[in-house]
């Protein structure tokens, strides 16, 4: 099936041959390659280590701590956990790093080793490069009896809870005033352990848990996209929710469904909480380059400045950083709010949420109608092995170039109040293709005469 090696880990299916499927050689060998690594630059042995709750995780998180200890490393075992729970315990750790195996949002036969450094946060290429090398190499040294490495079994989740209560923008007291019914979609995983233990600390006691049994036997496709999340909706309404809830199986995207059963939005996700961010503690904000423009309208309204980064956390993160953002995220629902950690954390952006809506005294729907909305089509131009995308891009952007053109992660043009973005796969030969307008329908336009583009230029 499918084996893929990246600056930011490696992912795959289970089962097959090694080196073309995400097996036990492999998982051996590149968690032998990060331990390696943990030695060349650290003395600190002290790894974190989590997992959500897909079907292969048990299996393959016992080869990694059984790896890691072979290799003389002391491992701090959180076993089912969420991504963002794991990226706090390193830093509460005070460990060399850590691994969250998880494959985010894709299907059960998907599994991967996420690598974070001693901040809690994911590699930079220049580190993933240098594991691969690593793990290219196989020169492994593994420990002898006597200095085998030891494990310690703990749960960090209270601890990330109590943190997010401590943030002077969560309000569990008029949260709790609310008496909120909410219903939450865990799909089968993590969530349905961490969220409902967050929403109690946060005064909500009428909580409706469908898919809550982690047992990786996904209910439906974990990505939280509108058309995965017909039952929740379903739910919402008939069950009279002011609010539903919906996490992919690592809790690090957010989703909600609003009081009438409709999507609030995933792109929206991190435009309410930034808004409510913005208004009491002003300051600039970040999302990527595919994510909706409303996040910048919102920014620039406030009298605060938005910065766009390329796609992916770990440039989000650098980006923040460099312009001292307060909040920032991706559109695909991730939340980042520096104060508590530099990670995508679905738990932090349900409080602040639900903070802002108390705050309001609004319901959802209402909330929701206080932002523009924009339309997004998304769709790739598919290629033959060995094409030019490098060159085709660059073409694209000399056709465009009387337009604004950003070109910090392949080719982002704007028309007006409509952008379409081109990016180049790094593991397959296609051209990711992402327009906002809107219309829907001129979104969808725009994607069009972009294929339409590239297929003149491949004649």
């Amino acid at each position: 099936m499918t084996l893929i090696k990246s600056i930011s880990g490696i992912r795959g299916t289970i089962g097959g041959s090694p080196a073309d499927n995400l097996t036990p050689i492999d998982i051996v060998k590149f968690a032998s390659a990060y331990g390696s690594w943990i030695y060349e630059k650290s003395d600190n042995k002290k790894i974190v280590i989590g997992r959500d709750a897909r079907i292969s995780g048990s299996m393959v998180h016992e080869l990694i701590v059984n790896t890691l200890m072979g290799l003389g490393l002391d491992v701090v075992d959180l076993d089912l956990a969420t991504t963002p729970t794991v990226e706090m315990a390193v830093v509460a750790e005070n460990a060399a790093g850590g691994i969250i195996i998880t494959a985010s949002h894709n299907p059960k036969q998907w599994n991967a080793l996420k690598l974070l450094n001693e901040k809690g946060e994911f590699i930079s290429g220049a580190d993933g490069e240098s594991i691969l090398e690593i793990a290219e190499a196989g020169n492994f040294t593994y420990a002898t009896v006597d200095l085998l490495g030891k494990r310690t079994k703990t749960d960090y989740l209270d601890y990330h809870i109590q943190k997010i209560l401590e943030l002077d923008l969560v309000k569990p007291e008029l949260i709790k005033e609310k008496k909120y019914k909410i219903a939450v979609d865990a799909v089968n995983s993590v969530g349905g352990i961490a969220i409902p233990r967050l929403l109690k600390a946060l005064g909500v006691d009428d909580i409706v848990l469908i898919n809550g049994e982690p047992t990786g036997n996904f209910a439906h496709n974990p990505e939280p996209l509108a058309e995965h999340l017909g039952e929740i909706a379903s739910v919402v309404k008939s069950d009279k929710c002011h609010l539903g809830i919906v996490v992919d199986p690592d809790v690090d995207r957010l989703a909600f469904i609003s009081d009438d059963g409709e999507m609030f939005g995933e792109e929206y996700t991190l435009v309410a909480v930034s808004d409510y961010v913005l208004k009491h503690n002003p300051g600039a904000t970040v999302s990527n380059l595919s994510s909706t423009r409303a996040l910048k309208e919102l920014t620039e309204k406030a009298g605060q400045k938005y910065f766009a980064s390329a796609v992916g956390e770990v440039n989000v993160v650098e980006c923040m950083k460099a312009n001292n953002a307060v909040i920032g995220g991706e559109g695909n629902g991730g939340i980042i709010v520096p104060e508590l950690h530099y990670g995508r954390d679905a738990l932090v952006g349900i409080a602040l949420f639900l903070s802002h809506l108390a705050s309001s005294n609004m319901k959802t729907s209402g909330l929701r109608a206080l932002y523009p909305t924009y339309m997004m089509s998304k769709n790739k131009a598919e290629l033959q092995a060995g094409t030019d995308v490098d060159l085709i891009l660059e073409k694209i952007r000399d056709k465009y170039k009387k337009q604004p053109v950003n070109t910090i992660d392949g080719v982002k043009i704007e028309f007006d109040e409509d952008w379409v973005h081109l990016r180049k796969s790094n593991t397959e030969p296609i051209i990711r293709i992402y327009a906002e307008s809107a219309s829907l329908t001129t979104a969808e336009n725009l994607t069009k005469k972009i294929l339409q583009d590239i297929g003149d230029l491949l004649e």
